[in-house]
């Protein structure tokens, strides 16, 4: 069964100007899945429709559930989200009471909620924030921070939107590394091409709310035509390189 499933799915935010077309696509469990596009795409309006964040013509399923109303309460156990904009993620004082709210919401007791959020932050060297004030980290902590609260949930897929947006090259690297230990089923919307072509075995690419190729990570991140045709350039792993997918 598909953990994540889009079928036939349009979306607007303004009468007459769909931003997503008839999109189609399927992400099984267990899948580490690139979603790239040129800025507008549809890659952050197809995030937050997993979560059922916003509503759509057509039809989303997470593990089989179809999200609505009724269902966002189970699905969002399922899905943790990580947004683009940790501000928008974060909200209680400290970053071990934002890792320790969830847990407890879903019927944890506080010692095993931060427990839990201890082993997180060890896994990914960042022990040092568990006291500090959300305020009074830098934009990249406080990103790594939003990380690993939706891990501490332990949710079965991650969708993650710019992960490694403003991140130094060390935090960007711990993240790649995390993302690559974890089991879950990952769905990545990034401009880092690099990082995707580190993490993810298949690409969605996304141009004009449409699906302009899924497939292979390797042949379309090093496929010249197709990225330049859909206003995005080759990894800088691949640049220099022929663009032909069987060389």
């Amino acid at each position: 069964m598909s953990m994540i499933e889009f079928q036939n799915v349009t979306f607007s935010y303004e009468a007459g100007k769909p931003v997503l077309k008839d999109l189609t696509f399927a992400v099984e469990k267990g899948e580490s899945v690139g979603l790239i596009g040129a800025n507008g795409a549809g890659k952050s309006t197809i995030m937050k429709l997993i979560p059922g964040l916003l509503d759509s013509m057509g039809r989303v399923r997470v593990d089989g559930i179809s999200v609505g109303k009724d269902t966002a309460a189970e699905v969002r156990k399922k899905v943790g989200f990580v947004l683009q904009d940790p501000d928008s993620q974060m909200f209680m004082p400290t970053v071990l009471e934002d890792m320790i709210f969830g847990p407890m919401n879903y019927g944890l007791t506080k010692d095993e909620a931060v427990a839990k959020a201890d082993r997180i932050l060890a896994e990914m060297g960042l022990s040092d924030l568990r006291n500090r004030h959300n305020h009074r980290i830098s934009g990249g902590e406080k990103k790594m921070a939003a990380i690993a609260t939706i891990l501490a949930m332990e949710p079965e897929a991650v969708i993650m939107d710019e992960p490694t947006a403003s991140l130094d090259p060390y935090n960007r690297r711990t993240v790649i590394n995390m993302i690559r230990s974890r089991s879950e089923t990952k769905l990545i919307a990034s401009h880092d091409l690099d990082m995707i072509l580190d993490t993810c075995s298949r690409v969605i690419l996304i141009s004009g709310g449409v699906l302009a190729a899924d497939g292979p990570a390797e042949r379309i991140l090093r496929d010249r035509a197709l990225l330049e045709a859909n206003r995005m350039e080759l990894p800088l792993s691949y640049a220099g390189r022929a663009s032909d997918p069987d060389r």
